[in-house]
């Protein structure tokens, strides 16, 4: 059983195949966290609880409750009742004081896991998932408080979510509801997020925990290009392969805090879940608050058994859509190819020429719509502009479809532009402060997404674009941010609910939509990679990664995305050069190679582009098609970084039996005076054997594990090289 529940112990035990997660109770029913780490095989551990030392538990020591409940290692801390480190449930009775106390009542043992009712969260049968709910009480407050772990085995994942239910009679406030909870003693850690800004996001970041508080966030409304709902403590010197990893992601898309903290009593808390910013959430009698999910996962082998875990477990218990292990279309978009400046006849150009070299999708991007000319007009009125598509849509699509592509179309759903129609008509339908000028970005403002009849006007539009005509795929863009967080839909007391509703709103449009469109191949989007976080990969199999497509800079963008998610779920395409964002001009073989490690396609006017580079997109296709099931399947191994000082970067994809291997090498700098350089691979068997394809030369695995591979130097820089080892 993954689940035991020792009762003359009073500890809970959760098991995966190399971790144990234990949890304990006091004779109070105070919930504490005991250990989490390396699978163990008879330990209860309770004595870490501490409770038979000062400052003792209230029952032994009542005068000084305050101090137990500060250095108490709480599995589920609440706020206002003397735990003076940061607290994951604040409520606020109808007195108006802020004061909650949880004691255990019961627990739930049950195979499988129960859905989680309008929130993207993982799933799994009954014999691959196992889940824990402890019920908890506040007897003044009347709240039930239901902490529930689903532990999925196999992958060495433990999820966590919480439940509240008013069972009393007055009206309360939650002020904040943070998702996951863990208090261990400091180990030396090191802290590791990813940040960064538009263009650059999910770059990895790592330093030394200090005392207080360090945190990661967004207050944006998505999960933003800034920050990343993701936290890691590491032991110190940890890396690919060593050293202790302890991992949180959040299961959620819109404002968030990922935080640790040190106390001074060398013990650290590391918490998740929605930002309490903005957030307050009535709770009337009988009326329930579900909390979005946090994944963990624990390592002891490094960073890449943390990747590894996190891409297996989303690969099999996150991601629903049938394109997960399908063979995805190679697509070329025409973004960076016209921008605006596109007609029917300008697409049809660009599909024919695409056909030529094998490319199988043609996707028309922004500018379709409206009398949208330029990004300053005409988002929410979703009708097609015959001014550029002369002949209506359908007859576009029927056209690119004689040509032999498949059709993809763009939408912006959740936001409307003051220049449109649709404001004219319905100005409370943007979130706005009433009474104060809102604040533009991009010339827009966002749909209140909170109002029954805004979701199913915008929904609307989108469903009856793809009844009119066989278009295969959506990419569902969001350009701007949340600000002026105001409705007038929602009554003054319920201000604070707004961000959330915006965000229940979104995911039930998207389920709405791959469910009335179950062949969709849906791609997530937010100005490039601001929402690129597991609440969209719930809904759909890949996400835009960056709107910066240069080859060199998407080195760093996808090297800290994939420690997280399967190569698979990475949008990544080639564009020209000079990078219309950088102005780095890169070979074309390179754009590809780096392209080739996420869903690969085009972002340029194919039409236009030099010979020698379009002479290279057949054989560029063919790869993809070659390597797709390997990239979606395959173990990913990070091995160079060139963002740690080195002058190059690699990675590699190993296929689960070992049969065979993709490396990919980039050589950012030329370094003079060079000799070859060594990289170690993984993932094979050690005594088979290993042709190099394209040579006459084998290799046994346990040399290229061990010894390692030698890549000759060579002059130039953004120069890359693919490297395919078969098993014989």
């Amino acid at each position: 059983m993954a689940i035991q529940y020792n009762k003359e112990q009073n500890v809970f035990r959760l098991d995966t195949k190399g971790t144990t997660y234990m949890i304990g109770v006091t004779k109070e029913g105070y919930i504490g966290h005991i250990y989490y780490g390396k699978r163990l095989q008879k330990a209860y551990g309770n004595y870490l609880l501490r409770t038979e030392e000062p400052p003792f538990t209230p029952a032994v020591r009542k005068r000084e409750k305050s101090a137990f409940l500060d250095c108490f290692p709480t599995e589920y801390p609440t706020g206002g009742i003397g735990d003076y480190r940061e607290s994951c449930l604040d409520v606020r009775d109808e007195s108006g004081s802020i004061g909650c106390e949880l004691f255990f009542q019961d627990y739930k043992i049950q195979k499988g896991k129960p859905r989680l009712v309008g929130l993207p969260a993982s799933f799994g049968t009954e014999e691959e998932v196992e889940t824990l709910e402890i019920l908890c009480k506040d007897a003044v407050l009347d709240l039930q408080v239901t902490i529930s772990y689903s532990v999925f085995e196999a992958n060495d994942i433990i999820t966590r979510n919480i439940k509240i239910e008013n069972t009393g009679k007055q009206k309360l406030r939650l002020e904040k509801v943070y998702s996951a909870c863990i208090d261990m003693d400091n180990r030396n850690f090191e802290m590791m997020t990813l940040t960064g800004s538009w263009a650059r996001e999910r770059h990895i970041q790592r330093g030394s925990l200090h005392y207080g508080k360090q945190l990661v966030s967004s207050i944006k409304g998505a999960s933003s290009h800034q920050e990343h709902p993701f936290l890691a403590l590491v032991t110190g010197n940890t890396t690919q392969e060593t050293g202790e990893v302890f991992a949180m992601h959040f299961v959620y898309s819109g404002n968030f805090i990922a935080q640790a903290e040190l106390s001074q009593f060398d013990q650290v808390r590391m918490v998740m879940g929605i930002h309490e910013r903005d957030f307050c959430w009535n709770l009337g009698q009988g009326e329930i608050f579900q909390a979005p999910e946090v994944v963990m996962t624990y390592s002891m082998q490094g960073l890449g058994t943390m990747t590894r875990n996190f891409h297996d477990f989303y690969r099999n218990h996150l991601i629903r859509s049938q394109y997960k292990y399908k063979k995805r279309p190679v697509l070329i978009n025409n973004w960076e190819a016209t921008y605006f400046d596109f007609n029917s006849e300008k697409l049809l150009d660009i599909a024919r020429e695409a056909k030529k070299d094998g490319i199988e999708m043609l996707v028309m991007d922004d500018g379709w719509f409206g009398k949208r000319n330029w990004d300053d007009s005409s988002l929410g009125d979703w009708t097609v502009n015959e001014e550029k598509i002369t002949s209506g849509l359908p007859d576009l699509v029927e056209k690119v479809k004689e040509i032999g592509l498949d059709f993809g179309i763009w939408f912006e759903p959740e936001m409307i532009s003051p220049d449109s129609n649709l404001y004219r008509s319905h100005k409370d339908w943007a979130i706005q402060i009433p009474g104060r000028e809102a604040t533009q970005s991009r010339e827009q403002y966002v749909l209140d997404l909170s109002r029954p009849e805004v979701r199913e006007y915008a929904y609307q539009c989108i469903a009856s674009i793809l009844h009119s005509a066989p278009i295969s795929y959506v990419k569902w863009d969001m350009n701007r941010q949340l600000s002026d967080v105001g409705s007038t839909y929602l009554d003054k007391e319920s201000q604070g609910e707004l961000m959330h509703r915006y965000m229940l709103g979104v995911y039930e449009m998207q389920e709405r939509l791959i469910t009335e469109f179950p062949d969709l191949l849906l791609e997530n989007c937010a100005g490039g990679g601001a929402r690129f976080d597991p609440g969209m990969l719930y809904y759909s199999p890949q996400i835009w990664c960056s709107d910066n497509t240069d080859a060199i800079e998407r080195l760093r963008i996808q090297e800290g995305t994939a420690m997280l998610y399967p190569l698979s779920t990475m949008g990544a395409h080639i564009s020209d050069c000079p990078n219309h964002i950088v102005g780095r001009t890169t070979e074309f073989a390179t754009r590809g190679h780096v392209a080739l490690a996420g869903t690969f396609g085009y972002e340029l006017d194919i039409t236009k582009i030099s010979a020698q580079d379009r002479e290279q997109i057949k054989g560029q296709v063919e790869l993809c098609h070659k390597y797709q099931e390997l990239i979606q399947k395959g173990d990913y191994y990070r091995i160079a970084s060139w963002d740690s000082y080195k002058p190059f970067d690699a990675w590699e994809v190993a296929a689960k039996d070992g049969s065979e291997v993709l490396l990919t090498y980039v050589q950012v700098l030329a370094v003079p005076n060079a000799h070859s350089t060594v990289l170690r691979l993984h993932g094979l068997d050690a005594l088979a054997e290993y042709s190099l394809e394209g040579t006459e030369i084998s290799y046994l695995g346990e040399e290229l594990m061990n010894c390692g591979f030698l890549i000759p130097a060579q002059p130039g820089d953004f120069k890359s090289s693919l490297y395919h080892f078969i098993r014989k």
